[in-house]
């Protein structure tokens, strides 16, 4: 029903992704927003908006509020009640807005790494220290260190835990059995939980996405979760997200931080956009979600034929390929210069996210029409084969 298989020229229209390399002949692979044009029911409403002409300060209507209660309800039984939202402008201000509200300069937030590389810059913004528990990575996947993460939550400095699920880039969908017990552990040593779930909709078959507050009282009681149709519905430009809590007194200290940081205001579009999606886009989505699965499986043919040597980490969600180089005998960012300066394709270093967790890796977005896929593969392998 929906086309996946074309996608409009992105170079010359400012994007991020695209406009970034200075080469007209780079293919990108790097960033994580997809080359696909959005769901029709999105553009269409995005079209009646702007056919109004005029763009003041925007009122968050309370349709907003019932589009994200109806999605998380109907796709995963998450009763969400309406003021348990506080709306921002993205989830990474809303991580950095969370930060603020909990932490003092000094404070560790917890991580897992490798993991998305904005939440060390929050920390470092937040004046925080950084403190890292590194995932195990084991037969072409991740585990968590369960010991190492309950030394790194007893440390008494520790106040949050920064839980990416799915998780970026490690590819993991966590299943309810680890989140409950990440939770008793955060518990047993008073920090709170704060579960960036942006991803939750990309999901590969096999798996299932549980919300963390959906979980049990007690997960829903510690925790904080972030979330947005941004990565899912391709919409990151829009700029909306939101912020989950059921406990009155978080809010109001989260809703404090949002007005310090100003990030308290949304603009018309993202507003427009989230209705689009939650109460039409669940199609396009799921036939989305199809594609990519073929795009990951159509990757890991190609790497087992064609670079053997480099093993390809399981995918339970995303869309973003994490790739073990390490038998290229060079570092990651050695391996992601080479492939951009003599195989023109441009891929993320691992290191990025996490200076020794992410060392030896790099990460691959296949979001995008499988001829171009196909192409830049084809180019990695000139590089790396």
């Amino acid at each position: 029903m929906f086309n996946f298989d074309t996608s409009p020229m992105r170079r010359g229209t400012d994007s991020y992704k695209w406009d970034t390399p200075s080469a007209d002949d780079i293919i990108p692979m790097w960033v994580a927003d997809m080359d696909f044009s959005v769901a029709p029911c999105i553009t269409e409403a995005l079209r009646r908006r702007v056919d109004h002409g005029i763009f003041g300060y925007t009122r968050v209507p309370e349709s907003y509020y019932s589009a994200v209660i109806r999605w998380f309800n109907r796709r995963y039984g998450w009763h969400i009640e309406r003021d348990w939202i506080l709306y921002t402008s993205g989830v990474v201000p809303a991580v950095s807005a969370v930060i603020k509200a909990f932490c003092q300069p000094g404070d560790n937030v917890l991580v897992q790494t490798p993991v998305y590389n904005c939440f060390f810059s929050s920390i470092r913004n937040n004046d925080c220290k950084i403190m890292e528990s590194p995932l195990i990575y084991t037969n072409g996947t991740y585990k968590i260190d369960w010991e190492n993460f309950e030394r790194c939550a007893s440390d008494p400095r520790t106040r949050l835990f920064l839980l990416c699920n799915p998780h970026n880039p490690a590819g993991r969908v966590w299943t309810r059995e680890e989140l409950e017990r990440l939770n008793d552990i955060c518990l047993r040593h008073k920090v709170r939980v704060v579960s960036d779930e942006i991803h939750c909709e990309l999901v590969m078959p096999g798996h299932s996405f549980v919300p963390f507050a959906a979980i049990s009282v007690a997960c829903r009681n510690n925790s904080i979760i972030l979330n947005s149709p941004s990565k899912s519905f391709n919409t990151a430009g829009l700029q909306i997200a939101n912020i989950i809590s059921n406990n009155p007194s978080v809010r109001r200290r989260i809703d404090r931080a949002i007005n310090i940081n100003e990030v308290c205001d949304v603009n018309p579009f993202g507003v427009v956009a989230l209705q689009a999606a939650y109460n039409e886009g669940e199609a396009w989505l799921d036939e989305l979600n199809a594609y990519l699965w073929e795009n990951y499986l159509m990757l890991c043919d190609f790497f087992r034929n064609r670079l053997p040597q480099l093993k390809v980490t399981k995918l339970e969600g995303t869309y973003l390929v994490w790739v073990d180089v390490r038998a290229t005998g060079e570092t990651s960012n050695e391996v992601a210069r080479r492939l951009s300066d003599d195989g023109r394709v441009m891929v993320s270093s691992g290191t990025m996210y996490g200076k020794t967790a992410g060392e030896g890796f790099i990460r691959i977005n296949i979001a995008c029409p499988r001829r171009r896929m196909t192409e830049g593969l084809e180019r990695i392998a000139k590089v790396l084969g």
